[in-house]
């Protein structure tokens, strides 16, 4: 027999979202993208293709990028939730986040928080990544503006490693 989910029992999911202790009274399997931007309000983290293949919803859940837009909410109950709001609060968040302003990463914008989170990720997990690293940190996020150059150079300036592209190039 399935366990029974709080949902289930008629209680609310308790999620930890940078830092704080919420109770959101949703169904089990609604996105945890949803529940950000609906219920919480925070709008940072984009909706984006909703099947998990742009980027745009990554989200930390215990450190580790996740795509939002295909994560229920019960599976991130009882993780520390990170969003693109709270990002900046982390060492490697507060780089990425000064280098991406520097460099003058974004253009369009949409898809740089999900990018943000990930580069964000990468530099917590690898203090000093090749270029090799940052293409595996980082696939999986699109931008359709193609600023992939600068944001390159941000992690490797976030990194503290020289950087190729200059600002607005």
């Amino acid at each position: 027999m399935a366990a029974i989910t709080p949902r289930e029992r008629g209680e609310p999911v308790e999620l930890t979202i940078n830092g704080r202790k919420q109770q959101v009274d949703v169904p089990a399997d609604m996105p945890l993208l949803w529940v950000l931007r609906d219920v919480i309000g925070l709008t940072g983290t984009k909706f984006g293709c909703g099947v998990a293949l742009c980027g745009a919803c990554t989200v930390h859940l215990d450190g580790i990028p996740s795509r939002s837009c295909v994560t229920p909410v019960s599976a991130a109950a009882g993780r520390a939730i990170t969003t693109i709001e709270g990002i900046g609060a982390t060492a490697a968040g507060k780089k990425i986040q000064q280098a991406w302003l520097d460099l003058e990463v974004v253009q369009c914008g949409y898809c740089q928080s999900g990018q943000i989170m990930s580069a964000s990720a990468l530099l917590a997990k690898n203090a000093n990544p090749s270029d090799a690293d940052i293409d595996t940190g980082m696939s999986g996020n699109i931008c359709r503006c193609g600023t992939y150059t600068r944001i390159r150079a941000a992690i490797k300036q976030a990194a503290g490693a020289p950087a190729i592209a200059t600002k607005g190039a």
